[in-house]
């Protein structure tokens, strides 16, 4: 077994595991990891979309977060995805990459020179589709939950979450129930805090003298 699949860390400060299932390498490289980066991108943009979903200060129109899915949660956190890869760490590299492209798309839909909004003939349509479409990210979700089990307590916890996120925004747009959807932010609120938690402990892990080290649960194995 790989020290990627059993979570240890390659380098820095004991962190009980901390990051080590999405950001641990399997050989040394010269890359160095960007597993912070990646995961303080999709936080901070789940962050703020996770606000508006449950209309926070009044809030409720999501298009303010298109200049951070553009160049925070997509291309910051698509080339932490990319820089992952010449690090050996398979499961880094596809979640964020995969999110990287996720909030890409997710900004094409709200901008309106796309084209893709004004292409439903109906509101309820749109609704329809965009709900599929969340659906389908519950799908890649919840296969990086499997995939994560095991790993660590805290990679669990984040995929479970953004799981639970997910399907409660695609069912939130499918169905028009207002409560749902903001149920699906709430959730979205405590992933993106994990996803801070996991950040930062992957950063003070990375450093030679970290002032804490913050334990995320990793799983010993033999």
């Amino acid at each position: 077994m790989s020290d990627v699949e059993k979570g240890v860390h390659n380098g820095g400060a004991d962190n009980g595991g901390a990051g080590n299932a999405l950001t641990g390498a399997t050989h040394a490289t010269g890359v160095a990891n960007p597993a912070a980066l990646g995961l303080f991108s999709f936080a901070s943009t789940t962050f703020i979309l996770s606000l508006y979903n449950v209309s926070a200060r009044g809030v409720s129109t999501p298009n303010v977060v298109v200049g951070m899915a553009l160049f925070t949660g997509g291309l910051a956190q698509l080339l932490a995805g990319m820089w992952e890869f010449p690090r050996g760490n398979v499961f880094g590299a596809t979640a964020f990459t995969s999110y990287g492209a996720f909030w890409l798309s997710f900004a094409a839909i709200l901008i309106p020179s796309t084209g893709i909004q004004s292409a439903y003939a109906s509101t309820t349509e749109f609704e329809n589709a965009l709900g599929i479409y969340l659906m389908t990210w519950f799908i890649i979700t919840f296969l990086l939950f499997i995939a994560s089990i095991r790993k660590s307590i805290a990679f669990m916890a984040l995929f479970g979450f953004l799981s639970i996120t997910f399907i409660l925004l695609g069912a939130g747009a499918l169905t028009g129930v207002t409560s749902v959807t903001t149920g699906g932010g709430a959730f979205g609120i405590v992933t993106a805090l994990i996803a801070y938690y996991i950040g930062l402990s992957d950063l003070l892990a990375a450093e030679r003298a970290a002032v804490v080290g913050l334990p995320t649960g990793g799983f010993k194995y033999d």
